[in-house]
C-alpha cells in the first residue's frame, strides 16, 4: 500500500530558485496542454498521452519555450500524466472538467526515482548541489530508511515549503475486535452525534477567525496590484487560510482516529455535499465542518484498521423515522430538535434518532439481522422517500403541551 509522509522544507537560495522555475515551467507545460486537449476536445477529439509527450519534445526545441529544457525533465512528464490521468477521471464521470493553474495558488512539482536521490537520510533533487534541509516529525520512522517512490516538492501561498515523500509498504496489521459498532449522524450545530448519544461539538474554526481574515483581506484589498505591500497583505491573508486548515484537519484526524478505534463497523449518510453547499446561507458553515474530508479520513483509516465503513443511501430518512418501532413522520421540520412518536410515545432527540436509524441501515446493507428496526426502507423506491418496512402510517410529530 502506499503511504506519504509530509515534512516542512527550508531550502536555500540556490534550491528555492530552481524549485520555484521548475514549478513555472510545470505551469506552463499544464496550462499550454490544458489549452491544445481543450481546443481538440472542441472539434470532438481526445488526445492521447503519447501525443502530449511528443507536443512536448517539439516544445523545448521552438525559441520561445527552449526554456523547458533548463530544468528537470520528470516534473514535466509527471505533469503530463496527471493531466492525462485527470481527463480520463473527466471522461468516467468521477472528476470535473481539469482548471488552468494559477501562479498564485499552492505549486507543486513531482519527482520520481531517476530525479532523486536519497542516502543516509538526506535528499539530493536534481538540478541541485546541496542536499534539501527538512525536518523530519515521524519517531516511528527512521529518516535512514526511506525508500521513497516519488517526491512532491509544494509551496504554499503564504511562502511556506514542504517536502513529501511517497513510499510502498506492506499493510498494516488490522486492530483488534472493539465488539462496538457505530452509527453517525454529521451535522452543523454538533459536527456529529453519535448512536451512543455522544455528541462531538462543531469547532467552527473558520468562524472564530472570521474577523481576523476579513481585516486582512480589507488591507490587501487597498493596497496597489504588483506592489510588494500588497504582497506582503496577501502573505497573510494566506496564513490565517493555513491556520483555519490546519486547525480543520487536526480536528478530523483526531476525531476520525478515535472513532475508528472505538468501533469495527461504522456506518454514515452519503451526504451530497457538493450540492449542499449550493444553500448560500449554509455553504460556509457546510465548507468549514469538512465533512468530505471527515469522510476520506474515515475511509482509509478503517481499510489500514481491517474495519467496516458502510455508506447508507443519502435518501434514507434517519431523522423522521422513530428508532423504536419504524414510525415514518409525514414531515418533521429542521427547527425541531425534538419530538415524540406518535406511534409508540417515544420522546426522540433528533440526531441520537437519525444516529441509531443510520446504525440499524448499516447493519440491515451489510447482511446482518437487525433487531431494533428500520433497517428495511435503505434504498430510495419510487419517486416518494423510502417507507419504513414496520409502519406505514404517516402523521405529523407531537409537540409536548
Amino acid at each position: 500500500m502506499r503511504t506519504a509522509y509530509k515534512c516542512r522544507a527550508y531550502p536555500d537560495l540556490e534550491q528555492a530558485a530552481v524549485f520555484n522555475r521548475t514549478f513555472g515551467c510545470v505551469r506552463v507545460v499544464w496550462n499550454k496542454t490544458l489549452a491544445e486537449r481543450h481546443a481538440a476536445y472542441q472539434r470532438g477529439k481526445k488526445t492521447s498521452y503519447k501525443q502530449t509527450d511528443a507536443a512536448l519534445t517539439a516544445w523545448k526545441k521552438t525559441e520561445d519555450l527552449a526554456f523547458l529544457s533548463e530544468v528537470s525533465s520528470v516534473p514535466l512528464q509527471q505533469t503530463l500524466r496527471h493531466q492525462h490521468a485527470a481527463f480520463a477521471n473527466f471522461f468516467a464521470g468521477r472528476a470535473k472538467y481539469p482548471r488552468f493553474k494559477n501562479r498564485n495558488a499552492r505549486q507543486t512539482a513531482h519527482y520520481t526515482r531517476s530525479a532523486f536521490r536519497m542516502k543516509n537520510g538526506e535528499l539530493h533533487m536534481a538540478k541541485t548541489t546541496t542536499p534539501l534541509r527538512f525536518v523530519w516529525s515521524f519517531d516511528d520512522v527512521e529518516v535512514s530508511a526511506l525508500n521513497p517512490t516519488t517526491v512532491v516538492i509544494s509551496r504554499d501561498p503564504d511562502g511556506r515549503w514542504y517536502v513529501t515523500f511517497a513510499i510502498d509498504t506492506d499493510a498494516p496489521d488490522p486492530m483488534d475486535d472493539a465488539g462496538h459498532e457505530i452509527g453517525i449522524d454529521l451535522g452543523i450545530k454538533d459536527f456529529a452525534v453519535t448512536s451512543d448519544g455522544e455528541r462531538i461539538a462543531n469547532p467552527r474554526h473558520m468562524e472564530r477567525k472570521a474577523r481576523n481574515l476579513a481585516r486582512y483581506q480589507r488591507r490587501m484589498a487597498r493596497r496597489e496590484h504588483g506592489s510588494s505591500n500588497r504582497r506582503k497583505a496577501k502573505a497573510k491573508v494566506a496564513r490565517a487560510h493555513r491556520k483555519v486548515r490546519n486547525a480543520r484537519n487536526d480536528f478530523l484526524h483526531r476525531v476520525s482516529t478515535n472513532l475508528v478505534r472505538r468501533a469495527d463497523t461504522i456506518v454514515i449518510e452519503d451526504l451530497a455535499v457538493t450540492n449542499m453547499v449550493k444553500n448560500h446561507a449554509l455553504a460556509r458553515v457546510i465548507s468549514d465542518a469538512g465533512w468530505g474530508e471527515f469522510r476520506r479520513q474515515l475511509a482509509y483509516k478503517a481499510e489500514r484498521a481491517g474495519r467496516t465503513l458502510i455508506v447508507i443511501d443519502r435518501w434514507y430518512p434517519s431523522s423522521k423515522t422513530c428508532s423504536a418501532c419504524g414510525h415514518l413522520l409525514a414531515v418533521l421540520s429542521l427547527s425541531t430538535r425534538h419530538w415524540t412518536c406518535p406511534g409508540c410515545r417515544t420522546r426522540h432527540d433528533r440526531d441520537i434518532n437519525a444516529a441509531k436509524n443510520i446504525l440499524a441501515a448499516g447493519r440491515a446493507v451489510a447482511g446482518h439481522k437487525p433487531g431494533d428496526a428500520c433497517g428495511a426502507g435503505v434504498r430510495r423506491q419510487g419517486s416518494s422517500l423510502p417507507q419504513s418496512a414496520l409502519n406505514q402510517e404517516t402523521r405529523a410529530a407531537r409537540r409536548p403541551a
